[in-house]
């Protein structure tokens, strides 16, 4: 009988190895594992690659680990938000490897991944820093650089809702970079705030497959981000 539900969010993020890719979903203060993040920081893997759309606040999720020396290097979009002192901190210093990608090259160079692709060709960032280095392609006129995809060995997401073979349903801003991470990743682990039977899961909701997850957790009330950052201020 296939069951992906796993005891706890220890055993979700129990072979999370040093040196490890790691997806992260979440946009902002919205639809991030935080459950899942804080378990790998206590885990204490380390030299980990982090692959997200920011790279935290205070020191809550992604921040976590980067207060934590667990990250060598970091893929984002958006480093810098309110309250994300430890990003600058950690640049500042050249203790992290920083790589600033666009927000929708990001977007499509993770869901190449998980299609197969081997890499696509972007008017985006031609002619500033970002495309140094690149190929470079005219279509059409005008100026392309090649972008290639970015695999994972692991991806934390957040879903709302699952079944015990990993068919998973979104809540709002849940569904931004889970469902590609979740193909682009060897293994993908998701929490979720409620795992139903088999068959109570109306299949024109669900969408990301059970064959593109390896693990799920259920964390009925998962942490907020904001509520931990609030308390921080206090």
């Amino acid at each position: 009988m296939m069951n992906k539900v796993v005891d706890s969010l220890e055993d979700a993020v129990a072979d999370i190895h040093d040196g490890a890719v790691v997806h992260v979903g979440g946009f902002g203060m919205a639809g991030s594992p935080i459950d899942l993040l804080h378990a790998l920081a206590e885990r204490g893997a380390r030299d980990l690659t982090i692959v997200s759309n920011n790279a935290g606040v205070g020191r809550v999720g992604i921040a976590r680990l980067l207060a934590g020396g667990q990250v060598g290097r970091i893929v984002c979009s958006f480093p810098r938000q309110d309250n994300s002192t430890v990003i600058d901190d950690l640049h500042r210093e050249g203790r992290i490897e920083l790589e600033l990608v666009p927000q929708g090259t990001l977007a499509e160079r993770i869901r190449a991944a998980g299609a197969g692709i081997g890499g696509f060709y972007t008017p985006t960032s031609v002619g500033t820093p970002l495309a140094e280095g690149k190929e470079h392609r005219v279509f059409d006129g005008r100026e392309h650089v090649l972008e290639l995809p970015i695999h994972a060995d692991f991806a934390l997401v957040k879903a709302e809702k699952a079944d015990r073979w990993g068919n998973l349903v979104y809540r709002k801003a849940q569904r931004n970079f889970g469902p590609p991470m979740c193909m682009a990743a060897t293994t993908a682990v998701v929490q979720v705030r409620t795992v139903v039977e088999l068959g109570e899961l109306d299949p024109e909701t669900v969408v990301t497959p059970s064959i593109f997850v390896d693990r799920v957790v259920a964390v009925p009330n998962p942490l907020s981000e904001r509520e931990l950052i609030a308390r921080e201020g206090e």
